[in-house]
């Protein structure tokens, strides 16, 4: 499946109209049109945009690899918006020194 078909088949799942997709990424009637009809796939710049919309991860639309139902296997990494919580604990994680960071990751295993 290519990833102007994955978009389309997200689209669908929401039932979003091509216009309404328009609307909420920006991204022009006639681009969205072209992908649908040429089988042409989106420029690299609005693939975030894209997936903040359709509420998808880059991985899922670009191999169509993600743990979540039918739509392939779980990922050997992620992608997290660095000011979103996540994101905000990697970044203090990674201003740890390696023994603050052993003890974080014992609590949080004693924790699970």
């Amino acid at each position: 499946m290519t990833i102007s078909e994955r978009i389309f088949e997200r689209m669908n799942d929401l039932s979003m109209s091509q216009k309404e997709f328009s609307e909420a990424t920006g991204i022009i009637p006639s681009t969205i049109s072209e992908w649908k009809n040429k089988k042409t796939n989106p420029s690299s710049d609005k693939i975030m945009i894209i997936c903040k919309v359709l509420e998808i991860t880059p991985e899922w639309l670009l191999s169509g690899v993600e743990k979540a139902g039918s739509k392939g296997n779980e990922p050997d990494y992620y992608v997290i918006d660095k000011d979103s919580e996540p994101g905000v604990l990697i970044r203090m994680y990674n201003r740890m020194d390696a023994k603050s960071r052993a003890r974080l990751l014992g609590y949080m295993e004693a924790m699970k």
